[in-house]
């Protein structure tokens, strides 16, 4: 029954970060190489480039996140794990712990954030986009690494793989 839900919320989580992060990546590069073709070429620069490329490597910085949780691949210091090594499982659960407050942390932080760009009404200057997109992507993320992080925790304690 977990497994078949895990199984289920993975590749449900899967689908949107590897669709959204593919489709944000290709409107950068396609904006940029727009944008470089018009400088080099007529000398006109678009304005708004720059802004959306900044916008889009938030997106993917923070939704890549939980991505990095799947595959295992968050930045993290294992010189004493190797050293000795029986102290591996309880360090790789408080790790799992640390990342699970991290994302309760910016998961409230993010929504109060948010809530104060709506009501504040704010927008980026160029795009005039709603700033509460930006920061709702905080809540996105806290809520998303939450989920991966206790799937890890939950093979790592069973040893049986939710793919």
């Amino acid at each position: 029954m977990i497994v078949k839900s895990f199984k289920i919320i993975d590749k449900t989580l899967s689908f949107f970060e590897e669709w959204t992060i593919f489709i944000a990546v290709m409107v950068g590069l396609v904006t940029l190489f727009i944008n470089v073709v018009l400088r080099y070429t007529i000398h006109y620069s678009l304005a708004w480039s720059e802004e959306l490329i900044r916008e889009i490597i938030i997106y993917t910085t923070f939704i890549g996140c939980s991505a990095a949780l799947k595959r295992r691949s968050m930045i993290r210091i294992d010189a004493l794990p190797q050293i000795v090594p029986i102290l591996k499982k309880p360090l790789d659960y408080f790790s799992n712990l640390c990342i699970l407050g991290y994302s309760g942390l910016i998961s409230y932080l993010g929504w109060q954030m948010a809530v104060l760009q709506l009501e504040t009404h704010q927008q980026t200057i160029i795009l005039e986009i709603p700033l509460v997109l930006l920061y709702a992507i905080l809540p996105l993320m806290g809520a998303m690494m939450a989920i991966r992080t206790i799937m890890v925790i939950w093979e790592d304690f069973t040893g049986r793989q939710v793919k």
